[in-house]
């Protein structure tokens, strides 16, 4: 297991960085999954938005851009996932949310699409957002 974390053109820092590995790794194994190489870059707003417009096609802002580089055959979860903190502090206010919260929203949202959810239905979206709050509830366990 190795979960990284990295900075482009952001001065954001994720708190709890060992803490953080320590949850992702319980998340994965809940899953059924072993966590691999885990990259968490935090980048800037027009970073972030430009890698929207060449990888997704999508022009506009996003807080999360995951790339997969899961073996689903061998149940590993390994991937690129950029974060925009800007975008999601801006969503946490609009959601009446705490930021720090919402943070850690993303970054499990992140690798659950590791491990195989979706978000595109309304369904999807609301398993991914259910799935997300359990594992909020369990990040509150981990020392």
């Amino acid at each position: 297991m190795a979960v990284r974390y990295y900075t482009e053109e952001s001065d954001y820092r994720l708190p709890e960085k060992m803490r953080t590995a320590r949850w992702l790794k319980a998340v994965a194994e809940s899953e059924g999954f072993r966590l691999g190489a885990m990259n968490y870059i935090f980048c800037g707003s027009e970073r972030h938005r430009a890698m929207n417009v060449q990888y997704v096609g999508h022009d506009y802002f996003t807080d999360i851009i995951t790339f997969d580089y899961t073996d689903y055959e061998r149940r590993v979860a390994s991937g690129d996932v950029f974060i925009d903190p800007e975008t999601v502090e801006d969503n946490a206010h609009k959601l009446g949310t705490d930021p720090r919260e919402e943070i850690y929203r993303v970054v499990v949202h992140g690798l659950l699409h590791l491990c195989g959810y979706k978000d595109k239905s309304p369904e999807e979206e609301r398993v991914m957002h259910a799935t997300e709050d359990k594992y909020l509830a369990l990040r509150q366990t981990i020392e």
